[in-house]
């Protein structure tokens, strides 16, 4: 007995084929596989036309990490368009700093990729769904944008200016320009010397690959470090909009300014091959000061890292010193001070005005009172041989004995009448007449003699300018 077998019908077999159909349809025109993970989504802003299509490879170093699965406008720009693009895991991980250009492919593949640099390791990683902005992107350049930037204006400028400079070059100097010209290529057009400014090309090669070498910078990466620098500035111009035209336009201002003023131009140019020397020549002692001024900071290091440990230690004391400079510390004590200190100011003139006549004062007694309270007065047969200063402090010791009661606490001055037969007579006195007296011997005359006025007193002159008295110079005067 055959058994029988199950046959298929056929809407069923029709419509099983219809689904296989469009689940090949899907896959070929970019859906995403079903029961697998959802892809690492990169997007990127492109400022031109991309002539990407669905689905457009993405590269990394020529190997395909990726696909494009959207090219949408961006709204307000007829050129400028969004790209989506789904990543494989083979071409994470994306940083930061990564760049997007559209390349074509070769003659027998046709069409655009995406070439994708995922950026450098120093920078942050980017997640899924990031936007890449316009600065980090370029788009292809086609042989018509070329042509259509090249129209009919701007071929005739571009003809102007090359006309413009072949005049320039090869325009005979007139005789003023001339004579500001280095004697070396006085006579000749611009494009003769710049033809014979060849032979130093050799020289300036030489220090330009000095410079070069010099661009590598001391330390690993210095240069790229400078690239990355470069790039950050030039996105940033990029990213500025309309300051940038703003920029161009204001240049071109400047450039007009200084065509205006080529003759002064002229002369500054001729001027600076003296100045160049002269910078060539300060440039050795300069580069000879680069290793001490190395060797300074290095010295210098250890300081700057104990900088903050000295500032952290020296923040308490600032704290508590503008505590003690408080009004209710030492700002107090400076307001009740003031008033002192006001009053010691304007002492102080009158303090150097006492100075000053004690200066005087100490002149006159060390040049005048001193040497002349120290001579001996030289009187025989009564003189005692002693300095002035002794007989006047023993006459005072006198005059104390003399005055004193039978308790010698007296303040009477006994004196005792005597006299003689001889009679004295004194020269009239002024408003008195002679002075009259009885003495036991006859004089023999008056010490020192009265000369007849009393000594003049120099106001003007400072004591210590005069001459020491000499009182041995008194002269003996006649009998009464």
């Amino acid at each position: 007995m055959r058994r029988r077998r199950s046959r298929v019908s056929n809407l069923a077999a029709g419509l099983l084929g219809g689904v296989l159909l469009a689940v090949v349809c899907y896959l070929i025109f970019g859906g995403a596989i079903p029961f697998t993970g959802a892809p690492y989504v990169l997007k990127a802003v492109f400022t031109s036309e991309t002539e990407l299509h669905i689905p457009s490879e993405v590269r990394i170093a020529g190997v395909n990490v990726g696909q494009v699965v959207s090219v949408n406008r961006i709204r307000g720009s007829a050129q400028a368009g969004l790209v989506t693009m789904d990543i494989d895991q083979d071409g994470l991980p994306i940083h930061a700093d990564a760049t997007l250009n559209i390349r074509p492919r070769i003659f027998l593949e046709g069409n655009f990729y995406v070439d994708l640099s995922p950026g450098t390791p120093a920078a942050p990683y980017l997640p899924s769904g990031s936007t890449l902005p316009a600065p980090q992107t370029s788009g292809p350049v086609q042989l018509d944008r070329v042509l259509a930037a090249l129209d009919s204006n701007t071929r005739t400028d571009l003809q102007t200016l090359l006309q413009g400079i072949g005049a320039a070059l090869n325009g005979p100097p007139t005789a003023a320009q001339d004579a500001a010209q280095d004697p070396s290529v006085r006579g000749l057009t611009g494009g003769q010397a710049l033809n014979a400014s060849l032979k130093y090309s050799a020289d300036a090669f030489r220090a330009s690959a000095i410079v070069n070498d010099a661009l590598l910078g001391i330390q690993p990466h210095d240069l790229s470090g400078a690239v990355k620098g470069n790039e950050e500035v030039l996105s940033a111009l990029a990213a500025s909009g309309s300051s940038l035209p703003g920029l161009v336009d204001s240049f071109n201002a400047t450039m007009a300014a200084l065509a205006s003023r080529q003759q002064k131009l002229a002369e500054a140019v001729a001027d600076l091959p003296p100045w160049l020397a002269a910078t060539d020549r300060a440039l050795g002692p300069l580069n000879a000061s680069f290793v001490p001024t190395q060797h300074l900071a290095g010295a210098l290091i250890p300081g700057v890292d104990q900088l903050d440990q000295t500032i952290g230690t020296a923040l308490p004391w600032l704290t508590q010193a503008t505590a003690l400079m408080s009004r209710a510390d030492l700002g107090g004590l400076l307001s009740s001070l003031t008033p002192a200190v006001q009053s010691t100011s304007r002492s102080v003139s009158s303090t150097r005005t006492l100075l000053g006549a004690s200066n005087q004062f100490a002149l006159c007694f060390s040049h005048n009172i001193v040497p002349t309270g120290n001579e001996v007065i030289q009187d025989p047969p009564v003189g005692t041989g002693l300095p002035v200063y002794q007989e006047f402090l023993q006459s005072a010791v006198g005059l104390a004995g003399a005055a004193q009661n039978f308790d010698g606490n007296g303040r009477y001055l006994r004196a005792s009448a005597g006299g003689g037969s001889d009679l004295i007579q004194t020269s009239p006195v002024a408003s008195s007449g002679p002075l009259y007296g009885n003495a036991v011997l006859a004089p023999l005359g008056t010490r020192p003699a009265w000369p007849g006025q009393a000594p003049v007193k120099r106001r003007d002159v400072p004591c210590d300018e005069n001459p020491v008295p000499n009182l041995n110079s008194a002269s003996t005067g006649a009998t009464p």
